[in-house]
């Protein structure tokens, strides 16, 4: 069946405008279409819109001439722990089965079918979906909506918390899907789906439609449009790159640390018998899900349990509130992150002196300015993450540590964001970075550390391209 909306209209508390005003957009049968738009543009609310999602489960006000919404529908969300409900495999797809009201004696053939499907292969699926990768986990989260059987298939930016190869499997994985299960995308890695899609639907920033063709002829004759909002397009990390990789003296240490292990539990997550990091360097850490990067962060935040030494300009750091006292701190979930019941009392929440001067002016130049009255989690995973990084920005610390800081942003927001690190950086502001993204690394990065299975195996000067000594200890 169409699954569709003509003269859409959706109003979020205490925004001030519109997010769609008569939006009208039809999909058929078959059709694979991406929902591609800046950050903040509505995408994610009118995929939720289109599968009945809002007003249904989430309580947005909206207003629709008509609507047609599938009996039928699977929606897969970008982080697949939200959307497990038992704790093992076998479990999880027997709880879909369950309610499709599958006889049990045939749900054994089905689970290993559907996982099947999704390249997941065990030799007994009663397994810990906590044990699992975030790509295993994001690949389990499709083979459950598959076994829905739906009508059609939602995907809201399924490879967003994924290092590249596990972005690559998801995206194989879906691309063997049944050519005639209906499919609307959103996601910022067009790379991956550009040439799947049999249509792309192009947003500017207030969720107004500004063309719907296919891939080539968007990319042919919309590029300029994507360029003036800011939209991801294939190859414009190399329009963007104009010199920005600049040496860094090391002269001044600013944090040294001395076997420092993290804890969950008795687990051991992460262990770093020795760095030294210095002022004004931007240090990359990278590694495949599930590797310890977080985690890393996190043992230097004293936020897990931990052994061993971290010194912030000579002094120790035994508790959360001394690492908050010298480091600025951006976790991966944004939401995490938040106090208030408002944009704009989020950011002003730690400033003393000239508030609203500075407040505002970050939200002009974040485009947040028209949502400042709302609530922090009625805002899109794009405009979480800037909120989230302006939080830690507005304090004095001369350290920032930010747990991927970019994903689920538009191009616009990514550029103006890095290079407002780098100017930090310029100043003499350290960076730590956990990030999947190569194109940062090279671009922006000092220095890499690569982290697997808990230890650094790499820690590499960027601008050289040279292999600095790594201790046998870290590998």
């Amino acid at each position: 069946m169409r699954v569709g909306v003509t003269n859409l209209r959706v109003k979020y508390a205490g925004a001030s405008e519109l997010l769609f005003n008569d939006l009208t957009l039809h999909i058929e049968k078959g059709e694979k279409v991406l929902l591609l738009g800046p950050s903040g543009c509505g995408k994610s609310t009118l995929l939720q819109v289109l599968s009945g999602l809002i007003p249904a489960a989430v309580p947005v006000p909206m207003k629709v001439e008509e609507k047609m919404i599938p009996e039928s529908t699977g929606y897969v969300f970008q982080d697949p722990d939200a959307q497990f409900c038992m704790p093992y495999v076998d479990e999880e797809m027997a709880f879909v089965l369950e309610n499709r009201a599958i006889p049990r004696s045939e749900m054994k053939g089905l689970i290993n079918t559907y996982l099947d499907k999704v390249g997941l292969h065990f030799d007994d699926p009663h397994v810990e979906i906590a044990t699992l990768s975030q790509g295993m986990k994001q690949r389990l989260a499709i083979a459950s909506v598959l076994s829905l059987e739906p009508d059609v298939l939602y995907l809201d930016e399924p490879t967003a918390l994924l290092d590249p190869e596990g972005t690559k499997d998801v995206w194989e994985t879906i691309k063997k899907i049944d050519d005639d299960q209906t499919m609307v995308i959103v996601e910022h890695k067009v790379d991956h789906v550009i040439d799947f899609v049999d249509r792309v639907v192009l947003f500017d920033d207030s969720g107004t439609i500004l063309a719907d063709s296919d891939p080539e002829t968007i990319l042919s004759f919309y590029k300029h449009k994507m360029k003036e909002f800011g939209i991801w397009y294939p190859g414009i990390w190399k329009e963007h790159e104009h010199g920005l990789k600049r040496e860094t003296k090391n002269a001044l240490s600013v944090m040294t640390i001395e076997d420092l292990k993290g804890f969950k539990g008795k687990k051991c997550l992460v262990e770093l018998p020795e760095a030294v990091i210095h002022e004004g360097e931007w240090i990359v850490i990278t590694g495949e899900n599930g590797a310890g990067k977080s985690s890393l962060l996190l043992s230097i935040m004293q936020v897990l349990k931990t052994t061993g030494d971290v010194h912030v300009d000579g002094k120790a750091l035994h508790s959360i509130k001394e690492a908050r006292e010298k480091l600025a701190f951006v976790f991966q979930n944004p939401e995490f992150q938040f106090v208030t019941n408002s944009v704009y009392d989020e950011l002003a929440y730690s400033m003393s002196e000239d508030v609203q001067n500075r407040v505002t002016t970050w939200l002009q130049n974040y485009e947040l300015l028209n949502h400042q009255h709302q609530h922090p989690y009625q805002l899109s995973t794009g405009q979480k993450r800037k909120l989230s990084v302006g939080t830690a920005l507005f304090g004095n610390q001369r350290i920032l540590l930010l747990d991927e800081p970019t994903f689920g942003q538009d191009a616009k927001n990514t550029f103006k964001l890095l290079e407002y690190f780098e100017d930090l950086r310029s100043k003499g502001i350290t960076i730590m970075m956990v990030t999947h993204d190569p194109n940062i690394v090279e671009t922006y990065a000092t220095r890499e550390w690569i982290i697997s299975k808990g230890r650094r195996v790499s820690d590499r000067n960027v601008n050289r391209g040279e292999e600095a000594v790594v201790h046998a200890v870290d590998s």
